[in-house]
């Protein structure tokens, strides 16, 4: 009997899992976060650190817990429902957990995710499909990264190039660096550091695409950074992320990082901060860079929701008390990396096909990867 009751609670579960998956491709995205599927964590995100250095623990301030009353996020999100505000950081493709994420993000306008899923590990192979399976179906939604190659192989070259052919719009997020992280630092394919195997290559391979590079640092200081310069250096064409620039790190650092490198930009995980540290801290270096900053989620990692990283990037917009900063922080930086890409020769073969096919022509001038992306997922789509 309890096994047959243990056969009946699996199949009913497989039951429900691909009934979120038919939802969503017939368009319904009224899934609910509360699904069990999509409880789980990120993992590969910057862990609780007990040991940084002085220069490293933030703004060394108390931290000032977010007490948001309970309809501030619908508040906020309708306050500034018109920023287009985009999730860079985002690891949902693990696991489908986007799924359970779709009435979240378009409750609270939330215009516009970078999915991904593992780092830097084979897994990462099969989340890189679903990312870019969910970005087919929505191309109005996903901005697809990804991270499943092993940069230690000469091999890693060609899936660098045919991903980004194909129509992925930056590598992410990579373990340029991990010693500290008990996840990221386990991980088969990351690197010692951020110069580490055939890095140098792929950085060159992603500038000639215009894509950029969302690279996981811990720590963020000594021999890592050192690399990263260097390769901010050696590699000027090349756009690097700094992934939640802002954990276990100090505006201090941040400053001084951004001033020396122009082709760095940070990605700020305001969950982090809005819970665990000082935000007001971070202004002054926000707004001393206005255009090399972008917002995320990371997927809600070790907050009590991936909901309530959502809440902390509004707040964080709240904070700065600059329209014309939150616009650039919460969309447009972010949005002019994505659109200054170009189609690719891959893209290009692809729309000619379909002109056959269908008797439309769709000119190659002024296109870009974003315009013959969309084209192809919508023809894709039927």
């Amino acid at each position: 009997m309890r096994k047959h009751r243990r056969w009946i609670v699996g199949l009913a579960g497989i039951v429900i899992v691909l009934g979120g998956l038919a939802f969503f491709f017939a368009g319904n995205d009224s899934t609910q976060e509360g699904a069990a599927a999509v409880q789980t964590q990120a993992v590969h995100s910057p862990e609780a650190v007990q040991s940084v250095t002085a220069g490293n623990e933030g703004t060394g301030e108390t931290a000032k817990p977010a007490t948001p009353k309970p309809d501030e996020l619908a508040a906020l999100a309708a306050k500034y429902s018109g920023l287009g505000l985009i999730d860079a950081h985002n690891h949902d493709a693990s696991g489908v957990r986007y799924l359970g994420m779709l009435s979240t993000w378009k409750t609270y306008n939330v215009q516009q995710v970078v999915l991904f899923g593992d780092v830097s590990e084979p897994s990462a192979v099969m989340t890189d499909r679903i990312s870019w399976s969910a970005y087919q179906q929505r191309p109005d939604l996903f901005i697809p990264y990804f991270s499943g190659f092993d940069l230690h192989d000469p091999g890693s070259l060609s899936v660098v190039k045919e991903n980004l052919e194909k129509g992925f719009f930056g590598l992410g997020e990579i373990a340029a660096a991990s010693t500290v992280s008990p996840v990221v630092s386990k991980v088969a394919w990351k690197a010692n550091d951020p110069m580490d195997g055939y890095l140098p290559q792929i950085y060159d391979l992603a500038a000639e695409y215009k894509a950029p590079l969302l690279l996981h640092i811990d720590p963020p200081s000594g021999k890592p950074v050192e690399k990263l310069e260097q390769a901010l250096a050696e590699h000027p064409d090349t756009v690097f992320i700094f992934a939640h620039i802002n954990a276990y790190n100090s505006p201090k650092e941040i400053d001084r990082l951004l001033a020396a490198h122009p082709n760095l930009y940070a990605d700020f995980f305001a969950g982090f901060t809005m819970i665990k540290d000082n935000p007001e801290g971070f202004i002054p270096v926000v707004k001393k860079y206005p255009d090399r900053f972008m917002l995320s989620t990371d997927s809600g990692y070790g907050l009590e929701s991936e909901k309530k990283a959502v809440e902390a990037m509004y707040q964080f917009i709240d904070l700065l008390e600059d329209p014309e900063l939150a616009r650039k922080i919460a969309h447009d930086n972010l949005d002019a990396l994505i659109q200054a890409q170009p189609v690719t020769g891959t893209q290009l073969d692809a729309l000619q096909k379909l002109e056959l096919e269908t008797g439309v022509k769709h000119p190659a001038e002024g296109l870009t990867k974003v315009k013959a992306g969309r084209i192809l997922a919508e023809a894709r789509k039927g």
